[in-house]
């Protein structure tokens, strides 16, 4: 479990620098694009939208695809493409430069909510709603059933998905049990991105696990969960984890800060130390 040193209210003097007015619902998403110059954002009202980020104007007409809720994106490493999860089920792979869908790809029996790359660009990975992550094969735009089945991850849906630096794991959040029922659980799993075995499950968040991400270094997990009363803007203070014997009272390294929005975010950090060692056969 990770709990965080300190929960003292810190004021943010932070101000939005533009505002980008256009989309009729809700926003999911937004990344940057290559150059700096440019975001793109995803929405319930099922498109995506390029913005200058000087004007705050909108660059071109809609992305769409249907109308289905877009709920994550995420930009290639080479910063050509983007990959996207929707309300449908579909996972679409767009081309920057047209604006238009390159593949589509389907598996997933409710709406995906994660979607990421690996660092090579290779693969990507994505979490749904159904409770399980699948990996796709980017050139032939397949899944990898015939190397590796769709990892059931026992989360009642899955909200967040993350390829570790080396791409040796993958670490997966969301929900485990029922919406009905309460207190609620929910944990982060971490598996083998080779064989779909689980590695390590992690516990402490007491809601919903929203998002993922490792340091460079692959020695550190940061989780973002609706557990917390810090509420707006949280600065990555230093957590103690001890979610298993072996890395009791250890503290994670200090990390360059990080910033978090959202509903009573909560943050956490886990260790590298609190997954088998390379002697079990597992290396990250």
């Amino acid at each position: 479990m990770a709990s965080a040193i300190s929960k003292k209210k810190e004021t943010s003097a932070i101000t939005h620098r533009q505002k980008f007015v256009g989309h009729t619902q809700s926003v999911w998403g937004a990344i940057h694009l290559p150059g700096g110059q440019r975001i793109i954002t995803c929405s319930s009202d099922g498109s995506l939208r390029v913005w200058n980020m000087k004007t705050g104007k909108q660059i071109g007409e809609d992305w769409r695809d249907g109308d289905s809720t877009v709920w994550s994106i995420a930009l290639s490493p080479d910063g050509k493409k983007v990959v996207s999860g929707s309300l449908d089920g579909a996972v679409r792979l767009w081309d920057i430069d047209t604006c238009k869908v390159v593949k589509k790809w389907t598996g997933h029996t409710k709406g995906v909510t994660s979607v990421c790359w690996s660092r090579d660009g290779r693969r990507v990975l994505s979490g749904s709603n159904d409770g399980t992550a699948r990996q796709w094969e980017v050139e032939s735009g397949e899944t990898i059933e015939n190397i590796l089945p769709s990892i059931e991850t026992g989360h009642n849906a899955v909200r967040a998905v993350v390829y570790s630096p080396d791409t040796t794991l993958i670490a997966t959040g969301g929900r485990d049990g029922p919406y009905s029922e309460e207190p609620i659980e929910s944990s982060i799993k971490i598996w083998d991105a080779k064989t779909g075995k689980l590695v390590a499950t992690l516990k402490g968040h007491s809601d919903v696990v929203w998002c993922l991400a490792w340091t460079k270094d692959g020695k550190t997990l940061i989780s973002g969960s609706w557990d917390s009363s810090i509420r707006g803007i949280v600065k990555m203070l230093r957590h103690c984890c001890d979610c298993c014997g072996n890395c009791r009272d250890h503290c994670c390294g200090a990390l360059k800060p990080c910033i978090s929005t959202g509903l009573h975010m909560l943050l956490a950090t886990w260790t590298s130390q609190c997954l088998p060692n390379e002697s079990n056969g597992l290396s990250h």
